[in-house]
Protein backbone atom coordinates (compact mmCIF):
# COMPACT_ATOMS: atom_id res chain seq x y z
CA UNK A 1 0.00 0.00 0.00
CA UNK A 2 1.38 3.40 -1.02
CA UNK A 3 2.44 5.57 1.90
CA UNK A 4 0.49 8.81 1.97
CA UNK A 5 2.09 12.21 2.40
CA UNK A 6 1.61 13.55 5.90
CA UNK A 7 0.12 17.02 6.54
CA UNK A 8 2.64 19.83 6.90
CA UNK A 9 3.03 21.71 10.16
CA UNK A 10 1.39 24.71 8.48
CA UNK A 11 -1.65 22.58 7.60
CA UNK A 12 -1.90 21.17 11.10
CA UNK A 13 -1.74 24.62 12.67
CA UNK A 14 -4.44 25.91 10.34
CA UNK A 15 -6.64 22.87 11.06
CA UNK A 16 -6.42 23.27 14.82
CA UNK A 17 -6.98 27.04 14.53
CA UNK A 18 -10.15 26.43 12.52
CA UNK A 19 -11.23 23.62 14.86
CA UNK A 20 -11.15 26.02 17.82
CA UNK A 21 -13.36 28.47 15.91
CA UNK A 22 -15.74 25.67 14.96
CA UNK A 23 -16.03 24.51 18.57
CA UNK A 24 -16.73 28.07 19.68
CA UNK A 25 -19.43 28.41 17.00
CA UNK A 26 -21.12 25.10 17.98
CA UNK A 27 -23.20 24.78 14.78
CA UNK A 28 -24.74 21.52 16.09
CA UNK A 29 -26.85 23.71 18.38
CA UNK A 30 -29.04 24.63 15.39
CA UNK A 31 -28.04 22.26 12.59
CA UNK A 32 -29.17 18.66 12.06
CA UNK A 33 -27.25 15.92 10.25
CA UNK A 34 -29.65 16.31 7.33
CA UNK A 35 -28.79 20.00 6.86
CA UNK A 36 -26.23 19.21 4.20
CA UNK A 37 -24.28 21.54 1.93
CA UNK A 38 -21.35 21.03 -0.43
CA UNK A 39 -17.84 22.47 -0.68
CA UNK A 40 -16.02 22.14 -4.00
CA UNK A 41 -12.27 21.60 -3.89
CA UNK A 42 -10.46 24.46 -5.71
CA UNK A 43 -7.98 22.11 -7.40
CA UNK A 44 -9.68 18.75 -7.94
CA UNK A 45 -13.26 19.98 -8.38
CA UNK A 46 -14.54 17.18 -6.13
CA UNK A 47 -17.42 18.15 -3.87
CA UNK A 48 -17.39 17.21 -0.22
CA UNK A 49 -20.86 17.13 1.36
CA UNK A 50 -20.88 18.46 4.89
CA UNK A 51 -23.06 17.06 7.66
CA UNK A 52 -23.06 18.46 11.20
CA UNK A 53 -23.38 15.97 14.06
CA UNK A 54 -24.05 16.72 17.71
CA UNK A 55 -27.71 17.71 18.01
CA UNK A 56 -28.21 14.76 20.35
CA UNK A 57 -25.46 16.08 22.63
CA UNK A 58 -23.31 12.96 22.43
CA UNK A 59 -20.91 13.12 19.47
CA UNK A 60 -19.84 16.55 18.21
CA UNK A 61 -18.42 16.31 14.72
CA UNK A 62 -18.42 17.48 11.13
CA UNK A 63 -18.59 14.69 8.56
CA UNK A 64 -17.51 15.20 4.96
CA UNK A 65 -18.94 12.67 2.50
CA UNK A 66 -16.76 12.62 -0.59
CA UNK A 67 -18.33 12.94 -4.01
CA UNK A 68 -21.67 11.53 -5.17
CA UNK A 69 -20.55 8.10 -3.93
CA UNK A 70 -20.13 9.40 -0.40
CA UNK A 71 -23.32 11.50 -0.48
CA UNK A 72 -25.63 8.76 -1.70
CA UNK A 73 -23.82 6.26 0.52
CA UNK A 74 -24.77 8.52 3.43
CA UNK A 75 -28.40 8.57 2.24
CA UNK A 76 -28.39 4.75 2.25
CA UNK A 77 -27.00 4.59 5.79
CA UNK A 78 -30.31 5.32 7.53
CA UNK A 79 -31.88 1.92 7.04
CA UNK A 80 -28.63 -0.04 6.79
CA UNK A 81 -27.19 1.22 10.09
CA UNK A 82 -30.16 -0.25 11.96
CA UNK A 83 -29.42 -3.64 10.39
CA UNK A 84 -25.63 -3.44 10.21
CA UNK A 85 -23.75 -0.75 12.18
CA UNK A 86 -20.62 -1.65 10.17
CA UNK A 87 -22.27 -0.15 7.07
CA UNK A 88 -20.64 3.16 8.10
CA UNK A 89 -17.29 1.76 6.98
CA UNK A 90 -18.49 1.39 3.39
CA UNK A 91 -18.94 5.16 2.95
CA UNK A 92 -15.85 7.26 2.07
CA UNK A 93 -15.65 10.25 4.40
CA UNK A 94 -13.52 12.57 6.49
CA UNK A 95 -14.37 13.67 10.01
CA UNK A 96 -13.35 16.29 12.51
CA UNK A 97 -14.72 15.41 15.92
CA UNK A 98 -14.33 16.83 19.41
CA UNK A 99 -13.33 14.21 21.93
CA UNK A 100 -12.38 13.81 25.56
CA UNK A 101 -8.65 13.64 26.25
CA UNK A 102 -8.64 9.89 26.91
CA UNK A 103 -10.28 9.17 23.56
CA UNK A 104 -7.35 10.51 21.56
CA UNK A 105 -4.66 8.18 20.26
CA UNK A 106 -0.94 8.44 20.94
CA UNK A 107 -0.29 10.24 17.63
CA UNK A 108 -2.89 12.89 18.46
CA UNK A 109 -1.34 13.65 21.84
CA UNK A 110 2.14 13.82 20.32
CA UNK A 111 0.98 16.24 17.62
CA UNK A 112 -0.82 18.54 20.05
CA UNK A 113 2.28 18.61 22.26
CA UNK A 114 4.57 19.30 19.29
CA UNK A 115 2.41 22.24 18.20
CA UNK A 116 2.35 23.62 21.75
CA UNK A 117 -1.45 23.56 21.95
CA UNK A 118 -3.60 23.10 25.04
CA UNK A 119 -7.22 21.99 25.33
CA UNK A 120 -9.29 21.57 28.46
CA UNK A 121 -12.72 20.25 29.26
CA UNK A 122 -14.97 17.54 27.88
CA UNK A 123 -15.37 17.22 24.11
CA UNK A 124 -12.67 19.85 23.59
CA UNK A 125 -9.91 17.90 21.84
CA UNK A 126 -10.09 18.08 18.01
CA UNK A 127 -9.50 14.78 16.21
CA UNK A 128 -9.18 14.43 12.44
CA UNK A 129 -9.87 11.10 10.75
CA UNK A 130 -10.16 9.51 7.32
CA UNK A 131 -12.60 6.65 6.67
CA UNK A 132 -12.25 4.48 3.56
CA UNK A 133 -14.39 1.45 2.68
CA UNK A 134 -13.19 -1.57 4.61
CA UNK A 135 -10.71 0.33 6.78
CA UNK A 136 -10.91 1.70 10.30
CA UNK A 137 -10.75 5.48 10.88
CA UNK A 138 -7.15 6.55 10.33
CA UNK A 139 -4.82 9.54 10.43
CA UNK A 140 -5.43 11.98 7.57
CA UNK A 141 -3.05 12.68 4.68
CA UNK A 142 -1.85 16.08 3.48
CA UNK A 143 -4.46 16.09 0.68
CA UNK A 144 -7.22 15.19 3.14
CA UNK A 145 -6.05 17.90 5.54
CA UNK A 146 -6.49 20.46 2.75
CA UNK A 147 -10.02 19.21 2.10
CA UNK A 148 -10.87 19.65 5.78
CA UNK A 149 -9.35 23.15 5.81
CA UNK A 150 -11.64 24.23 2.96
CA UNK A 151 -14.63 22.50 4.56
CA UNK A 152 -14.23 24.06 8.00
CA UNK A 153 -13.62 27.52 6.51
CA UNK A 154 -16.85 27.26 4.52
CA UNK A 155 -18.76 25.77 7.46
CA UNK A 156 -17.84 28.89 9.42
CA UNK A 157 -19.44 30.85 6.57
CA UNK A 158 -22.57 28.78 5.95
CA UNK A 159 -23.59 27.76 9.49
CA UNK A 160 -24.17 31.31 10.87
CA UNK A 161 -26.18 32.22 7.76
CA UNK A 162 -28.29 29.09 8.13
CA UNK A 163 -28.98 30.01 11.75
CA UNK A 164 -30.61 33.20 10.53
CA UNK A 165 -32.28 31.68 7.46
CA UNK A 166 -33.27 28.02 7.55
CA UNK A 167 -34.38 28.23 3.91
CA UNK A 168 -30.72 28.61 2.93
CA UNK A 169 -30.30 24.84 2.68
CA UNK A 170 -33.83 24.08 1.52
CA UNK A 171 -34.36 21.64 -1.32
CA UNK A 172 -34.98 23.80 -4.40
CA UNK A 173 -37.52 21.93 -6.50
CA UNK A 174 -35.46 18.80 -7.00
CA UNK A 175 -36.67 15.22 -7.01
CA UNK A 176 -35.66 12.49 -4.59
CA UNK A 177 -33.33 10.80 -7.08
CA UNK A 178 -31.38 13.95 -8.02
CA UNK A 179 -31.50 16.38 -5.06
CA UNK A 180 -30.32 19.99 -5.15
CA UNK A 181 -27.77 21.35 -2.69
CA UNK A 182 -26.19 24.64 -1.86
CA UNK A 183 -22.54 24.23 -2.85
CA UNK A 184 -19.74 26.65 -2.00
CA UNK A 185 -17.87 27.02 -5.30
CA UNK A 186 -14.40 28.61 -5.57
CA UNK A 187 -13.40 30.99 -8.37
CA UNK A 188 -9.96 32.43 -9.08
CA UNK A 189 -9.97 36.21 -9.16
CA UNK A 190 -6.59 37.82 -9.62
CA UNK A 191 -4.79 34.89 -8.03
CA UNK A 192 -7.11 34.81 -5.02
CA UNK A 193 -9.83 32.24 -4.31
CA UNK A 194 -13.28 33.78 -3.96
CA UNK A 195 -16.17 31.60 -2.80
CA UNK A 196 -19.79 31.89 -3.91
CA UNK A 197 -23.05 30.02 -3.41
CA UNK A 198 -24.42 27.86 -6.20
CA UNK A 199 -27.43 25.54 -6.17
CA UNK A 200 -26.41 22.32 -7.89
CA UNK A 201 -28.32 19.17 -8.78
CA UNK A 202 -26.33 16.14 -7.71
CA UNK A 203 -26.88 13.01 -9.75
CA UNK A 204 -26.41 9.62 -8.08
CA UNK A 205 -23.26 7.74 -9.06
CA UNK A 206 -23.72 5.37 -11.99
CA UNK A 207 -24.35 1.75 -11.16
CA UNK A 208 -21.09 -0.11 -10.92
CA UNK A 209 -20.51 -2.04 -14.12
CA UNK A 210 -17.28 -3.69 -13.06
CA UNK A 211 -16.72 -7.11 -14.50
CA UNK A 212 -13.84 -9.52 -14.83
CA UNK A 213 -13.20 -12.24 -17.34
CA UNK A 214 -13.70 -15.60 -15.67
CA UNK A 215 -11.09 -18.06 -16.94
CA UNK A 216 -12.74 -20.79 -18.98
CA UNK A 217 -10.90 -23.47 -17.04
CA UNK A 218 -12.44 -22.20 -13.78
CA UNK A 219 -15.95 -22.30 -15.17
CA UNK A 220 -15.35 -25.70 -16.73
CA UNK A 221 -13.92 -27.09 -13.49
CA UNK A 222 -17.08 -26.14 -11.60
CA UNK A 223 -19.38 -27.29 -14.42
CA UNK A 224 -17.75 -30.72 -14.27
CA UNK A 225 -18.71 -31.16 -10.63
CA UNK A 226 -21.74 -33.39 -10.06
CA UNK A 227 -24.91 -31.39 -9.36
CA UNK A 228 -26.95 -32.14 -6.25
CA UNK A 229 -30.55 -31.24 -7.12
CA UNK A 230 -31.46 -31.04 -3.42
CA UNK A 231 -28.63 -28.70 -2.40
CA UNK A 232 -29.43 -25.04 -1.83
CA UNK A 233 -26.49 -22.90 -0.70
CA UNK A 234 -26.67 -19.55 1.05
CA UNK A 235 -23.74 -17.19 0.34
CA UNK A 236 -23.08 -13.94 2.20
CA UNK A 237 -20.27 -11.42 2.54
CA UNK A 238 -20.19 -9.34 5.72
CA UNK A 239 -17.78 -7.54 8.01
CA UNK A 240 -16.00 -9.64 10.60
CA UNK A 241 -16.54 -8.64 14.25
CA UNK A 242 -12.76 -8.49 14.81
CA UNK A 243 -10.69 -5.66 13.22
CA UNK A 244 -7.06 -6.30 12.28
CA UNK A 245 -4.27 -3.90 13.23
CA UNK A 246 -0.73 -4.59 12.07
CA UNK A 247 2.33 -2.42 12.62
CA UNK A 248 2.92 0.02 9.79
CA UNK A 249 -0.40 -0.70 8.08
CA UNK A 250 -3.75 1.02 8.07
CA UNK A 251 -6.03 -1.06 10.37
CA UNK A 252 -8.83 -2.77 8.51
CA UNK A 253 -12.00 -4.80 9.02
CA UNK A 254 -11.85 -8.02 7.02
CA UNK A 255 -14.97 -9.27 5.32
CA UNK A 256 -16.11 -12.80 5.93
CA UNK A 257 -17.33 -14.95 3.07
CA UNK A 258 -19.68 -17.60 4.41
CA UNK A 259 -21.46 -20.52 2.71
CA UNK A 260 -24.22 -22.52 4.40
CA UNK A 261 -26.64 -25.31 3.56
CA UNK A 262 -30.03 -23.54 3.50
CA UNK A 263 -31.91 -26.69 4.54
CA UNK A 264 -29.71 -28.17 7.26
CA UNK A 265 -28.13 -24.92 8.48
CA UNK A 266 -24.69 -26.51 8.26
CA UNK A 267 -21.85 -24.06 7.58
CA UNK A 268 -20.09 -25.27 4.44
CA UNK A 269 -17.23 -22.83 4.37
CA UNK A 270 -15.96 -19.43 5.46
CA UNK A 271 -12.97 -17.24 4.75
CA UNK A 272 -11.66 -13.83 5.85
CA UNK A 273 -10.92 -11.40 3.01
CA UNK A 274 -8.81 -8.25 3.34
CA UNK A 275 -10.11 -5.03 1.78
CA UNK A 276 -8.27 -3.82 -1.34
CA UNK A 277 -7.56 -0.28 -2.48
CA UNK A 278 -9.95 -0.18 -5.45
CA UNK A 279 -13.43 -1.44 -6.24
CA UNK A 280 -12.07 -3.59 -9.08
CA UNK A 281 -9.50 -5.21 -6.79
CA UNK A 282 -12.19 -5.96 -4.20
CA UNK A 283 -14.45 -7.41 -6.88
CA UNK A 284 -11.70 -9.71 -8.16
CA UNK A 285 -10.78 -10.80 -4.65
CA UNK A 286 -14.38 -11.64 -3.78
CA UNK A 287 -14.95 -13.63 -6.98
CA UNK A 288 -11.73 -15.61 -6.57
CA UNK A 289 -12.66 -16.60 -3.03
CA UNK A 290 -16.19 -17.59 -4.06
CA UNK A 291 -14.74 -19.82 -6.82
CA UNK A 292 -12.38 -21.49 -4.36
CA UNK A 293 -15.13 -22.04 -1.78
CA UNK A 294 -17.47 -23.62 -4.32
CA UNK A 295 -14.69 -25.81 -5.69
CA UNK A 296 -13.93 -27.19 -2.21
CA UNK A 297 -17.51 -28.46 -1.92
CA UNK A 298 -16.82 -30.96 -4.74
CA UNK A 299 -20.47 -30.67 -5.75
CA UNK A 300 -22.53 -28.18 -7.72
CA UNK A 301 -25.64 -26.87 -5.93
CA UNK A 302 -29.03 -26.62 -7.56
CA UNK A 303 -29.62 -23.13 -6.19
CA UNK A 304 -27.60 -20.32 -4.62
CA UNK A 305 -29.36 -17.81 -2.38
CA UNK A 306 -27.99 -14.36 -1.59
CA UNK A 307 -29.51 -11.36 0.17
CA UNK A 308 -27.25 -8.54 -1.07
CA UNK A 309 -27.65 -6.76 -4.38
CA UNK A 310 -23.86 -6.78 -4.74
CA UNK A 311 -23.55 -10.59 -4.63
CA UNK A 312 -26.57 -11.00 -6.87
CA UNK A 313 -24.96 -8.80 -9.52
CA UNK A 314 -21.54 -10.43 -9.48
CA UNK A 315 -22.89 -14.01 -9.45
CA UNK A 316 -25.70 -13.65 -11.99
CA UNK A 317 -23.74 -14.34 -15.17
CA UNK A 318 -21.50 -16.91 -13.52
CA UNK A 319 -24.33 -19.05 -12.13
CA UNK A 320 -26.09 -19.06 -15.50
CA UNK A 321 -23.00 -20.65 -17.02
CA UNK A 322 -23.06 -23.32 -14.31
CA UNK A 323 -26.78 -24.05 -14.77
CA UNK A 324 -27.33 -23.06 -11.14
CA UNK A 325 -30.37 -21.01 -10.17
CA UNK A 326 -29.52 -17.73 -8.39
CA UNK A 327 -32.14 -16.26 -6.07
CA UNK A 328 -32.12 -13.02 -4.07
CA UNK A 329 -33.97 -13.44 -0.77
CA UNK A 330 -34.81 -11.17 2.16
CA UNK A 331 -33.12 -13.33 4.77
CA UNK A 332 -30.45 -16.02 4.82
CA UNK A 333 -31.66 -17.94 7.87
CA UNK A 334 -28.76 -20.36 8.24
CA UNK A 335 -26.13 -17.64 7.92
CA UNK A 336 -28.02 -15.20 10.16
CA UNK A 337 -28.14 -17.82 12.89
CA UNK A 338 -24.39 -18.40 12.55
CA UNK A 339 -23.73 -14.64 12.60
CA UNK A 340 -25.76 -14.20 15.78
CA UNK A 341 -23.68 -16.81 17.52
CA UNK A 342 -20.44 -15.36 16.20
CA UNK A 343 -21.17 -11.72 17.03
CA UNK A 344 -22.55 -12.73 20.40
CA UNK A 345 -19.32 -14.59 21.18
CA UNK A 346 -17.27 -11.48 20.34
CA UNK A 347 -19.60 -9.23 22.31
CA UNK A 348 -20.95 -7.36 19.27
Amino acid sequence: MEKLKQPTEKQWRRLYELAVKLKELQPWEWMEESDIFGVQHPETGEIGFVSTMGAAGEHYAIGVYLGAEGLFGYFDLGGEMEIDPMALFDVPQLQISFENREELEKQDHALIKKLGLKFRGSHSYPMFRSIKPGFLPYQISSAEAQVLIHVIEQTLNVAPRFQGDELLLADLGSNDDEPNFLVRVPTNQGGNIVWKDENLTIEPPPDSDISITIPQEVTQLLKNLPQNKNLVIEIDLFYSPTPVAESGRRPFIPKMLMLADAKSGLILGFKLIEPQETELENFSEHMENIFESLEKLNVRPNEIWVSSEYLFKILRSFTQQLNVKLKQVDELKAIEEAKEGMFGFFGG
